[in-house]
């Protein structure tokens, strides 16, 4: 597949990410996938949480995960993700997290909903991506179709 539109991190396995075997444990996996969305909403996109949490948010409300094979324990893992979809508040977003060799030991999707809440905090809302935001994105766009064929 070709990513070359994605946004890359890269990130060393530490003894905080592993379990007993030494091994990343899944949970830490969706961790580091939480870390590099706030990356590139705040380096890429220039909305970092800090701001966007004052008045609402970017909640994940739909995850799809493949575990392809280990992370262990001083591996610096390449993490990219891109834009597969852009709806009006919403943003379907492809990930992978590549070892050195390039193996893949984690990929999948996620979509994300822009919400305002309101002052109460009882009333939570979807809201339209601003053009700004719309505009920033869409450079890291890599269609299902492009996808398929790399």
């Amino acid at each position: 597949m070709n990513l070359e539109n994605a946004f890359v991190k890269m990130e060393k396995v530490r003894f905080q990410h592993v379990d007993y075997a030494g091994i990343v444990f899944y949970p830490r996996f969706l961790e580091m996938l939480n870390g590099l969305v706030e990356d590139w909403f705040e380096e890429a996109l220039d909305r970092p949480f800090r701001e966007m949490h004052k008045t609402g948010g970017i909640p994940t409300v739909d995850l799809k995960v493949q575990f392809r094979r280990a992370a262990r324990l001083g591996e610096v893992l390449k993490k990219c993700l891109w834009v597969k979809n852009l709806g009006a508040s919403s943003v379907q977003l492809g990930f992978r997290f590549e070892d050195a060799k390039g193996k893949v030991c984690l990929e999948g999707e996620v979509m994300l909903v822009n919400v305002v809440i309101a002052e109460s905090r009882d009333d939570i809302k979807s809201q339209p991506f601003s053009h700004e935001i719309r505009n920033k994105m869409e450079p890291f766009m890599i269609p299902d179709s492009v996808e398929e064929n790399s």
